[in-house]
Parts: structure tokens; sequence; C-alpha cells
């Protein structure tokens, strides 16, 4: 598939900005680059990518500017921040959001940038972790026009197995939320379980193959329990901070909206009392230590 845009802008060289960046440069298109560790980006540059000052200069070249960066306030700064994208956007642009964000902030943000500039706003949280990153087999949630995201169709499938609009600008990321709520309480669960078979003298480390394919499957099981059986936590696939961050989100459209969500509630204190532990930085898999401190 020949994608139409050939010119991209990319903010976010981190965890899955790094990879989904790589595999752009693998199919064919020219990426300008900025992170606000400069750092980061170095890997990319002998591979083509440009590296650029601020995130402004990102449009300079540019009919897609993406953004993969840590939260709503971290995108807010890079659209509207001294040298952000708003400076220099202009009418017949996108700008495509990869990150997880409040539903709200995104909505607000997007028709301020529209109202400012003419860029037009899709929010594409994604799921598959830095595994499906790497492998372009990322889940695509997308909110937005219609004619915009077939737009940008082309470009996404190099990035992901599915793209799927959710409706307009902001149903992404609501259903982004709805999917951090089951990866969130799972990883917790599977904490429990480990723990608990621990504890009962079965091997943890069966436990991931002895259920795959029955019902209490899922790729959070396959993934953390081995890591926590065998108590490896490097190298870093992701972070607790984010979770944490995803499910207080959650908690906050719930309020929102009037829909009650015992269970991520109480997933989010958990989180948290994991992360005031040293915790936030370091991989789920480390949820184990929480529960086994529990039953020590």
């Amino acid at each position: 598939m020949v994608p139409v845009q050939r010119s991209l802008g990319f903010a976010g060289i981190g965890l899955m900005g790094l990879p989904m960046a790589r595999r752009l440069l693998g199919a064919g298109y020219a990426l300008s680059v900025w992170n606000r560790s400069k750092g980061k980006c170095t890997e990319l540059g002998p591979e083509g990518a440009r590296v650029v000052s601020e995130p402004a200069h990102l449009c300079d070249d540019a009919d897609l500017v993406l953004l993969c960066l840590a939260d709503t306030e971290a995108v807010r700064q890079v659209v509207f921040g001294r040298g952000g994208i708003v400076e220099r956007a202009r009418p017949g642009q996108l700008l495509v959001d990869f990150s997880s964000l409040d539903p709200a902030a995104t909505r607000e943000m997007a028709a301020e940038l529209e109202v400012r500039t003419g860029m037009r706003w899709i929010d594409a949280p994604v799921s598959g972790g830095t595994q499906g990153a790497v492998a372009g087999t990322l889940a695509i949630m997308a909110g937005g026009r219609q004619e915009d995201i077939e737009r940008v169709r082309p470009l996404l499938m190099h990035l992901g197995q599915r793209v799927t609009r959710m409706g307009d600008v902001g149903a992404g990321q609501v259903t982004k939320v709805c999917n951090q709520m089951l990866v969130a309480c799972n990883a917790l669960v599977i904490g429990e379980v480990v723990a608990l078979a621990e504890r009962a003298g079965v091997d943890a480390r069966l436990l991931a193959p002895a259920l795959a394919g029955g019902f209490a499957d899922s790729k959070p099981l396959q993934i953390l329990a081995p890591q926590m059986a065998e108590r490896c936590f490097e190298p870093i696939k992701w972070h607790v901070r984010t979770l944490l961050k995803d499910l207080d989100t959650a908690v906050k459209l719930s309020r929102e909206q009037g829909s009650a969500t015992p269970m991520s509630g109480l997933a989010a204190q958990l989180m948290r009392m994991h992360g005031s532990q040293g915790y936030l930085d370091r991989d789920p898999a480390t949820l184990i230590d929480l529960f086994q401190e529990s039953t020590s």
C-alpha cells in the first residue's frame, strides 16, 4: 500500500515511539523527530531521521504530525507551549496523537488547535506494548472525522494490525480507557494468582502454559505471569506510572459519566500503593512484590 503522505513529524521517541518511528522510516517515510530528551533521537539520525530543535519545526515539511507522549500535560505543552506545534501548524495538516489522554482534554485541545490554525486532530491511542510496536501489530482505536482517518489509514497500517474508528474526536481515548481498565485489573489479579500459587506450593512458572487457550488466558497473563514467577523485571517494557495514570483517567471519566467502576477504583488505589513504594518507573511485573509482601 503506497502512502499518500511521504513526509512526517514525530514527537515522543520513548519506549513506544522509538520502534514506531523505526517502522515508519523502514516504510520509506521522510521523518522529522523531536523529543524532550534529545539523546533519545540520536539512534534515529543514522537511520535517516531529521532531528529538530522544537516541536513547531515538525510542521515545516510534514502533512502529518504524530505524537506519542506521556500524558495530557505533555501533549498540551508540545502543542500549545512555547515553540509548540500551534506556532507553525496550518490548514490541511493533521495531528495524530498516539498518546493515552483524558478524553475531555483531547476534545478541548482539538477544538482549540483547529480554531487557531485549521489543523485537525485524530486521537489514535494504541494497545499492544513495545512488542506490538516493534512487530507492527498494535491495535489502534481512533477518534476523528471519517475522511481524516481514512487519509491516515495507510500509514497506521504500517504500525498496527487493525485500525478501528470509534467515533468523533475523543472516542479513541474513551476506548483506550476501557482497554487500560481491563489491562490494569488483569495485571493486579495475575499478581494475586502468582503469589497464591507459590504460597500453595505450585510452580507458578507453569501457570501461563497450563492456562493457555482456556477462558482465563490473555496476553497479560502470558507476558506477566512468567516474569512474575521468575522475578524478571528487566528490560522494562512499560511502566507502573502509565497504568496508574490511565486508571485515574478511568475513575475521572466514570464520575463524569455517572458510571460505576468499583473494580477500577480499587485497582487505582492498589497501583498507587505500589507506586508509592518506589515502583512508579518499574515494570508492572513488579506487582508480584505487592502481593508477596502482603502474604509474607
